[in-house]
């Protein structure tokens, strides 16, 4: 199945995106299908052969979910924008449940403490 995707390249702490057409599972240095354009996230920048774009979604490639809110703020496509789902919250989500559910499948049981006898002191 064909995607359209970002494809990073740039340095180190400057990313910058190619817009591809390429299979949905290829890894990210495989060669694309096609090149639609650029986009620079720093500058908000895109650069993109829209005709070539709304072909490849009318055969049918799909856009990922950043993709298709790139295409629909420059109009290639009309339809809503998508939320993106973050991994980091998901995962700090998961993580939080479970330790409550541990924390209540054992409780502690607390018991008051023995008293001791009561000792007369000894009169001398």
């Amino acid at each position: 199945m064909l995607a359209i995707k970002f494809q990073r390249i740039g340095k180190k702490h400057q990313p910058s995106y190619r817009i591809v057409v390429a299979e949905k599972r290829s890894k990210m240095l495989a060669p694309p299908v096609e090149d639609l354009g650029a986009y620079n996230p720093r500058t908000k920048k895109t650069a993109m052969d829209k005709t070539r774009a709304s072909y490849w979604l009318g055969v049918g490639a799909q856009p990922t979910v950043s993709i298709h809110n790139l295409l629909v703020k420059e109009g290639v496509i009309n339809a809503p924008k998508m939320k993106i789902k973050v991994r980091a919250k998901q995962q700090e989500e998961a993580a939080a449940p479970s330790a409550t559910v541990a924390a209540e499948a054992k409780p502690v049981e607390k018991t008051a403490p023995e008293a001791a006898p009561e000792v007369a002191p000894e009169a001398t």
